[in-house]
């Protein structure tokens, strides 16, 4: 994470703004659903794509979908099934934050992935 000495709010928002990419990749961390928290005794771990996530926050609360994709630059995820209605009527993508979200099943194909998590599948 960026560890900034200030507390303001404005510094600490320019810290996450400006931070390398390598930075804002770690702030992608999403907790685990209570079940896996115990399987693989870790709270939080990056969002993939392919993970099923769960909304826990917003207007999209409770919907439940898996990762099409991640946007590392504004440090969002895009989730199957949450989308805006623009006024055309057209069904846009809803980017939701990463620590908005609950994750409930892992994308375990990645083995650096699986012996992060203790070597657990």
């Amino acid at each position: 994470m960026v560890r900034i000495e200030s507390s303001q709010p404005r510094k600490q928002r320019k810290a996450r703004y400006d931070a390398p990419s390598h930075m804002r990749s770690k702030f992608l961390n999403a907790p685990l659903s209570a079940t896996l928290r115990e399987t693989y005794e870790k709270k939080t771990i990056r969002v993939i794509k392919g993970d099923t996530v769960k909304v826990t926050r917003g207007d999209h609360v409770g919907e439940e979908g898996i990762v099409d994709g991640i946007d590392t630059r504004n440090v969002k995820i895009i989730v199957h099934g949450v989308s805006s209605t623009k006024v055309d009527g057209t069904e846009v993508p809803r980017p939701i934050d990463a620590s908005k979200v609950e994750i409930t099943k892992l994308k375990l194909d990645d083995k650096r992935r699986v012996e992060k998590l203790g070597g657990k599948e």
